[in-house]
């Protein structure tokens, strides 16, 4: 069966003897400290008196959430006195990206605030900054999230008639309203990056700067037409050479602004320019909008940490990277991600994720990214466009990119005298000769010392059984798997005959998974199989028994199993259902001090369950359209482990935690099978290695 997994390697004591397990048919023993989740919304649990209970349920719920009218000091109460108290309703979540527009050339969407501050202040009809001649304002060039650019032609204080450069005829004036968001704490950041870049091969030069009325104003070169306006005023094509072109200037710009430590975040047709018409420069190219631009690099040389923030978004959805997607730390590979959709548009006129609407556009165009393998979204370009896509859809997040090998790609695609060509590649010929490599003579086959790249987009998804192991002491651990539900009973009744409680539950198929076992720590335990996803009425009638959700699982017929125990180290309770991974509910409860202890879906809906008195310091998620295998390596070497999983058809979520108590052996491992990991389970248990989490969902093949 197809197999894959991961090790996280920590101290391991001396391996002990198993204990003799029984064994049958689809049953097995060995542990697990597990998750789950389930339905409706947000419900919250404490130790409080009975009436506050009946309250809660008899309060009107809203917009499916689970709540009760306990007032704010009673909360605060709860944590002196470790009573049980309902939280306050909140309301439903919205999905967690910022919203963006389909505009016909797919750029960001204005925010509103921002853009109604803007429109509610004109800009100003004459303009002087920063010791610059006096500019009118002629026409506006673009708008765009950041700012508008208008034409400013010099009517005072200028002596020469050069079109660019200080003393310019015509400028392009650049302005930000003092209250967008990019002026929070005073001048943009975009004034920073361009101190940095200004003037470096192909980011054009800021002249002068500062603030008029209720503006922060630019004063910069005048270019000519975007790369969208030429393909756009070409019947929607671009001549392959000089999208090849393209592709080798952009990534000799892209290499001169990496190696200054920042990346441009949000590189498209739009934000490439030529240089005017009728100039020299006219054939050069030009990258600008520096307004998402950040860092990669710190001030002391080391690469910025990796993370993960499912809420945030950055750029524009048509050419964001799909990690850009997910909200991940921003780094080169993302550039150039952008760079070869941009390519791919430019030379094809469409992208295949073009056209999504509503609500959840970036859910879905990040799915079809991930859908969408090289092969498939090159299918009818030249050869080096599905090399470029494959290599960097496949770099790491620290990597450093090829540039040079990159450019000579296209080497067979543009015509041998680089004078005639139709954009000038005079950067990229400098760039290529400066790392000692002749043009036209390499390959990404010619390496021989490299190992083979593992691709990770291949444009086929699977879904997979995910399991996790943790090193444990000897103990009892009993597995069952493809249950039906009327089995459910007879299987977790011997178990408790047998001292074993259920630690994790998950379920394939509308079957179900059980791992129960001898180390949970429980005293008590209670379960409910139900139609619903969850069932709020019985979880708050257990929680007034001083029972927690310990396990939870949900089927795509949108039933649900909840798990229940006392026993263990829970204060208080809450859960959320949503039609989304939760993350701003997830990241607003951690500021609550709740740490994620089990998750579940049914269907296309997440649950999730969190708690106080965790015994965790630190948590984080990985969620992708594929198993996270490089992020979850990442957060091992930094100390988490993984403690909750849960995966749909198109997503898995694990959260990893960073326990109060370190384990004497760290070691974690996981696996991906096609089928129940019945035989991998017993090799583990032979290690000391018992199953801490499963679920079924989205892998990858």
């Amino acid at each position: 069966m197809p197999l894959r997994g991961g090790v996280r390697r920590g101290r391991r004591g001396k391996p002990q003897p198993v204990p003799n397990n029984n064994s049958n048919n689809n049953n097995n023993q060995n542990n697990n400290y597990s998750e789950a989740v389930e339905n409706a919304a947000i419900a919250t649990r404490t130790r409080k008196r009975k009436r506050a209970a009946a309250a809660a349920v008899a309060a009107p719920v809203e917009d499916n959430i689970v709540a009760a009218p306990a007032a704010a000091n009673e909360i605060r109460e709860v944590r002196q006195r470790g009573e049980r108290v309902l939280e306050q309703p909140e309301r439903r979540e919205q999905v967690g990206e910022r919203p963006m527009d389909d505009y016909s050339n797919g750029g960001k969407k204005v925010d509103k605030a921002t853009a109604d501050e803007s429109s509610a202040a004109p800009l100003p009809e004459r303009v002087q900054v920063g010791g610059s001649p006096m500019y009118r304002i002629e026409k506006k060039l673009g708008k765009g999230g950041f700012g508008q650019v208008c034409v400013g032609r010099r009517i005072s204080g200028g002596i020469s008639n050069d079109r660019n450069g200080p003393g310019a005829i015509e400028v392009a004036l650049k302005f930000e309203h003092r209250n967008s968001k990019g002026c929070n704490y005073g001048p943009p950041h975009e004034w920073q990056v361009y101190n940095t870049l200004g003037g470096s091969h192909g980011v054009p030069r800021v002249h002068y700067k500062g603030r008029q009325g209720d503006y922060y104003v630019m004063v910069m070169d005048m270019l000519g037409p975007s790369l969208w306006d030429v393909w756009n005023n070409s019947s929607h094509t671009m001549p392959m050479e000089m999208v090849a072109c393209t592709g080798i200037e952009a990534i000799s710009i892209l290499e001169k602004m990496h190696s200054k430590g920042y990346v441009h975040g949000d590189v498209k047709p739009e934000n490439f320019l030529l240089g005017p018409p009728g100039t020299p420069d006219e054939k050069r190219l030009f990258l600008v909008d520096l307004g998402l631009a950040t860092r990669w690099r710190r001030n002391t040389g080391l690469h910025v940490e990796y993370d993960q923030r499912p809420d945030v978004f950055r750029g524009t959805v048509r050419y964001a990277s799909v990690h850009a997607h997910l909200g991940r730390t921003v780094s080169r590979r993302d550039d150039l991600e952008s760079l070869a959709y941009t390519l791919i548009f430019l030379l094809r006129g469409r992208l295949p994720w073009q056209g999504y609407q509503g609500e959840n556009k970036g859910f879905l165009v990040c799915k079809k990214k991930m859908a969408t393998s090289p092969e498939g979204l090159c299918c009818f370009c030249p050869q080096p466009f599905k090399l470029f896509v494959e290599y960097v859809v496949n770099l790491k997040f620290d990597e450093e990119p090829n540039y040079a090998k990159c450019i000579s790609l296209f080497d067979g695609i543009v015509g041998p005298n680089p004078d005639i060509r139709p954009i000038n590649t005079e950067g990229a010929q400098k760039l290529t000769y400066q790392v000692g490599h002749k043009r036209g003579r390499l390959a990404f086959e010619d390496e021989v010392d490299e190992q083979p790249r593992k691709k990770v987009r291949m444009g086929m998804p699977a879904t997979q059984w995910i399991s996790v192991y943790n090193a444990r002491k000897p103990m009892k651990q009993r597995y069952h798997y493809n249950v039906m539900d009327t089995r459910l009973a007879q299987h977790i009744e011997k178990g408790t005959e047998d001292g074993l409680f259920i630690s994790s539950v998950a379920s394939s198929q509308n079957l179900w998974a059980l791992i129960m076992d001898a180390g949970t720590g429980f005293n008590a335990q209670v379960y409910d199989l139900s139609p619903s996803f969850l069932h709020k009425e019985w979880i708050l009638e257990q929680w007034e028994k001083n029972y927690y959700i310990s396990a939870v699982a949900g089927a795509t017929n949108g039933c649900s199993l909840v798990v229940m125990s006392k026993g263990t180290q829970y204060l208080q309770q809450s859960y959320k259902v949503s039609d989304s991974f939760p993350f701003k509910w997830i990241n607003k409860k951690w500021r609550e001090d709740f740490y994620v202890t089990c998750m579940a879906t049914s269907g296309s809906r997440w649950a999730v369950v969190m708690s106080r008195g965790a015994g965790f310091s630190e948590q984080v998620v990985e969620l992708d359209f594929l198993y996270p295998s490089e992020g979850v390596h990442r957060r091992w070497d930094a100390g988490y482990r993984i403690t909750s999983t849960a995966a749909t058809s198109d997503q898995t979520a694990l959260v990893l935690s960073v326990p109060r108590r370190k384990p004497t052996d760290e070691t974690q491992e996981t696996l991906r099978t096609s089928a129940f990991p019945s035989t991998h389970v017993k090799e583990k248990w032979g290690k000391n290695l018992y199953i801490a989490s499963v679920c079924y969902g989205r892998t990858v093949s």
